[in-house]
């Protein structure tokens, strides 16, 4: 799978790696620095210390600590423009987040912002998790009182945006509750689930913490949060295992690691806008696998709500709508999803004398090349006249679609092969509605064996 240090090689964004910068007099002066610890410190066990850095886009190699009270002295901090805090979660070796550098730039080219990540290392750095968890109540308390600061000098609550990674998402929450809900926006990146799963409300990030609450899942069977917890719910592949990521012990830190980390990796992608993740509303993966689920009605004139910064075209619908639940499915590496890719909605009802069950593959083929999908997440149930409906993901977006080819794989290696009958199949295009949907009638396969065929035009009666 890809691994965090063949991800960040793979982020094309120019991180320099001076640790100083230049004042306008010409003067070199120092940066300021995340907290550095290593395992000596978690051994030890750290005593809670809050630093906020702030970066701005004439800063943004070269972080600047702000004065927990003093807000005016700094003069790279403008209150009228945004605020977006990034919060990271527990730290068991100490060392800083490799992800840090890259939000900061990324976040800057969202737009004019100040950008302060909460450091608060000594505090989420020991091998006792519990004591992380116990300091995240007192880290908000300090975060909490900065941002009733920058209220009293003219900074609005409504344009304050915090964005917790794991732990980090429950102190944003917190965070929120303290201010009474007033705060613009809390992104929570895969909520930590250890001691968090079952608690209350008040006890764990919830809607009620912002006037807005985004919430991405990938590791919800370890490390995560179960549940939904904002205004919306993105559940990256259902929310749990993550394509790509090891399946067993023996590949050892990146098996425990790699889910959870995920959620920072397709935020990053998004912002930088080599992701298209757009979440369906459904009310499982299941279901959102079966092809039950694709339909933004809700929101138009918007598309489908969309992973990443830019909320505001589905905000109100969101809003309206109470908890919504969204799901996709990623490739197992960058850029996970793009615009290169196809989604498809395949109808088709069968035909057979012989109850047979089995995984679809289906490739689309454009001159030379193809692009094949594979439907496996279930044995798919294929008897006398059943309507069945799949979601196929494809990798490319080969146009125009000359040929269409199809195998049903059954399993069944001895005797004879039973024949499927396709009485009719449909290919709908999700993403590019103004496409005409693909369709066929009548088609005699042999279980195991591909057959190929020209797409038509739907005729009414689909």
């Amino acid at each position: 799978g890809l691994g965090t240090s063949d991800y960040v090689a793979q982020l094309s964004i120019q991180i320099k790696t001076n640790l100083y910068a230049k004042t306008e007099s010409g003067a070199a002066e120092s940066c300021d620095d995340f907290t550095d610890l290593d395992l000596s410190h978690c051994f030890i066990g750290t005593t809670l210390y809050v630093r906020l850095l702030l970066y701005t886009r004439s800063n943004l190699d070269c972080g600047r600590e702000l004065n927990h009270h003093r807000l005016s002295s700094q003069p790279l901090f403008n209150l009228s423009r945004p605020t977006t805090f990034v919060i990271h979660g527990y730290r068991p070796t100490g060392a800083p987040p490799i992800w840090i550098d890259h939000i900061v730039h990324l976040l800057a080219e969202q737009e004019d912002m100040n950008v302060i990540v909460v450091d608060w290392n000594r505090g989420a750095a020991n091998l006792n998790y519990f004591t992380a968890v116990a300091n995240t109540r007192q880290a908000a308390y300090n975060l909490t009182s900065f941002i009733m600061t920058m209220q009293e000098e003219g900074a609005s609550l409504s344009s304050v945006h915090l964005i917790g990674v794991s732990l980090g998402a429950h102190l944003a929450g917190f965070v929120g509750a303290n201010l009474k809900g007033r705060i613009g926006r809390i992104t929570g990146l895969d909520p930590a689930g250890p001691m968090f799963t079952g608690a209350t409300p008040e006890d764990r990030l919830d809607p009620t913490d912002a006037m807005f609450v985004d919430v991405l899942h990938t590791d919800m069977n370890s490390f995560g949060l179960r549940g939904a917890h904002g205004h919306i719910d993105y559940y990256a592949n259902g929310g749990a295992d993550q394509p790509g990521c090891p399946k067993t012990i023996f590949a050892g830190k990146s098996y425990f690691v790699c889910d959870h980390q995920r959620s920072v990796f397709l935020f990053l992608c998004a912002l930088n806008r080599t992701c298209s993740l757009t979440g369906y509303p459904c009310t499982s993966y299941s279901d959102f696998l079966d092809g039950r689920c694709l339909q933004c009605e809700a929101f138009k004139p918007a598309p489908c709500p969309v992973l990443g910064y830019d909320v505001s075209r589905w905000r109100d619908a969101l809003l309206r709508l109470g908890q919504t639940k969204v799901y996709f499915s990623t490739t197992a590496t960058l850029p996970y999803r793009s615009e290169s890719d196809a989604l498809y909605r395949v109808d088709m009802v069968t035909w057979n004398q012989y109850l047979r069950w089995g995984v679809v593959y289906i490739r689309l083929h454009s001159g030379r090349n193809y692009t094949e999908a594979r439907v496996d997440h279930k044995l798919i149930r294929l008897e006398q006249y059943t309507s069945t409906r799949l979601l196929a993901q494809f990798d490319e977006d080969l146009q125009p679609v000359q040929k269409i080819s199809m195998r049903i794989s059954t399993g069944n290696v001895i005797g004879p092969r039973y024949k499927i009958r396709l009485l009719r199949i449909r290919l709908t295009p999700l993403e590019r509605p103004d496409r005409p949907l693909m369709c066929r009638y009548d088609i005699i396969m042999e279980e195991n064996m591909e057959v190929a065929f020209r797409p038509l035009p739907c005729s009414a009666r689909l």
